[in-house]
């Protein structure tokens, strides 16, 4: 079966945008030919499960070619229909109805890249495998969350960290299988 993993970067208060779902204090570790693993990691995958707000912010800062490179299918998870193009869907299903979908074919793994409420949903729903988090050295005080209340419980199995020299820290972890007595 295909692994679910989230690759995400949080300041160190647990954000994963500022107000406004502003971005920008991901510049802050930006450091000429380090991408603190995600090329290595994006070998590993062919499917991209993201929001239309983190679709929509990169869309504008970078181009539609950041996901959609012609070498693995984007869903953009939605609320508002609009037509596919190239190998981006805008989904307006059921998500977790899709990530069964999407498990059950055949592939490399599936990367969750946000926001916030499709990792909560994932998360409610047990369907994230592995968590790759980057964090960020800086306090935003407030912003869009990286993990919000109301979800169940969920133990972990820690892989390894790594520090770089910007200060950035990436925890990796793997959902524990509990096993039901």
């Amino acid at each position: 079966m295909r692994t679910l993993s989230l690759f995400i970067a949080t300041s160190l208060d647990g954000y994963i945008a500022k107000p406004n779902d502003d971005l920008s204090f991901l510049q802050l570790v930006e450091k000429p030919n380090e991408d603190y693993g995600q090329t290595k990691f994006l070998e590993t995958i062919d499917t991209i499960i993201i929001g239309r707000k983190t679709y929509d912010y990169v869309f504008k800062e970078v181009g539609s070619s950041y996901y959609d490179n012609g070498q693995r299918d984007v869903y953009v998870i939605t609320r508002t229909q609009k037509p596919n193009t190239g190998r981006t869907i805008f989904y307006t299903e059921s998500l977790t109805t899709l990530i069964d979908k999407l498990q059950s074919e055949s592939g490399k793994n599936i990367y969750c890249d946000g926001g916030s409420e499709i990792i909560n949903e994932l998360l409610t729903h047990n369907l994230v495998d592995e968590l790759i988090i980057s964090i960020i050295p800086v306090l935003l005080g407030s912003g869009t969350r990286l993990f919000k209340d109301e979800r169940p419980e969920q133990v972990l199995k820690f892989i390894g960290s790594k520090t770089f020299d910007t200060g950035l820290v990436q925890l990796h972890y793997k959902r524990k299988k509990i096993i039901s007595q």
